[in-house]
């Protein structure tokens, strides 16, 4: 089915409808830097739409990015990163995952890597991609590896910046917890507990009044009654990632891949779960990186000393000039 082109719709718009603000589940209260589209499918008995944005290159080079947002971060997070990728000559294709962001957020639904994975494929083929380069960030760089491992043929590249999964936290002793734990602790999210935690992991302890336009997009899912079905995805997606683990898979890994690591950065899913003694050797980003570039054939290796999860967001300027470095290597 033929994607359908939507415009992405402004604050203003929405407070001239009468209604509140963050009451929509789908970021209707938020504006995205370029058109937002929606590609309709069917997936799992359902009819699903993934919003995407579609931003054609100034002088093309024939080449398109695939641009992956991570578990707390929507496809708007790379706005600093699409402009250049644009002008370099890149065609830039930026999804939001099915639950979250501008996507559908399903009542009912099997979240796994492998079915994100295939949904993204899908839609890449809807609008004529081609072997791309995958660049997943987070959540993000988890899903991409999977998507290599489903579509090595398909994929021209592999760039993963901080992702997440690079350790099996259940199998070092991170409680499980039940979805409808992760649900309750997902309904007690606000704009000060998603600040608290940004603030502690994801700018190596620092922060510029820039990054609270992150932390209100996200927030503004969690108001009105919307917020509920927010909540749900987001323990569902939890729950994926925890007991989903890429980790063991690298050796299979036949794309060229480059991991991008924040030398500063500590993420750990359900590190705060853990005993104490555990809990400080969970998300040991400098040797997890190293660790995977040795298991992942052919892998390189780039680290940002002083920046944490989200180096894209905290130096644009210094990821973005590393990023189009690693692209003109390949082949």
């Amino acid at each position: 089915m033929r994607p359908i082109i939507r415009p992405a719709m402004a604050l203003l718009a929405l407070l001239g409808s009468g209604l509140p603000a963050g009451a929509d589940p789908q970021l209707a209260d938020f504006e995205y830097p370029y058109a937002v589209n929606h590609y309709d499918f069917q997936s799992q008995g359902r009819s699903l739409e993934m919003a995407f944005m579609d931003i054609e290159p100034r002088a093309p080079n024939g080449r398109t990015i695939v641009l992956l947002h991570g578990k707390n971060f929507c496809a708007a997070t790379w706005d600093a990163s699409i402009l250049p990728l644009s002008e370099a000559g890149y065609r830039v294709v930026v999804p939001d995952q099915i639950g979250f962001c501008k996507s559908s957020k399903p009542e009912a639904y099997q979240f796994s890597l492998h079915q994100l994975a295939t949904n993204t494929h899908a839609l890449l083929t809807s609008i004529g991609v081609e072997r791309p380069v995958l660049v997943g960030h987070s959540m993000g760089g988890m899903l991409a590896f999977r998507y290599a491992l489903m579509y090595p043929q398909d994929l021209t590249g592999l760039i993963v910046v901080n992702p997440i999964g690079l350790e099996d936290w259940k199998a070092k002793g991170v409680p499980l917890v039940t979805i409808d734990q992760l649900y309750e602790r997902e309904r007690k999210t606000t704009f000060d507990s998603i600040k608290r935690y940004q603030q502690s992991t994801y700018y190596a302890g620092t922060w510029k009044p820039a990054y609270d336009r992150w932390v209100e997009m996200l927030a503004s899912m969690y108001a009105g009654d919307g917020g509920k079905l927010v909540a749900w995805n987001q323990a569902l997606t939890s729950d994926m990632i925890l007991s989903q683990p890429v980790v063991y898979e690298f050796d299979r890994i036949a794309v060229p891949t480059t991991l991008m690591i924040g030398q500063k950065d500590t993420t750990a899913i359900g590190k705060d779960r853990a005993p104490p003694e555990l809990a400080s050797t969970l998300g040991n980003y400098p040797e997890l990186g190293r660790l995977a570039q040795q298991r992942i054939k052919g892998s390189i290796l780039l680290s940002f000393p002083e920046l944490g999860h989200s180096p894209q967001v905290q130096d644009p300027t210094q990821f973005n000039d590393a990023l189009l470095q690693q692209l003109q290597r390949l082949p």
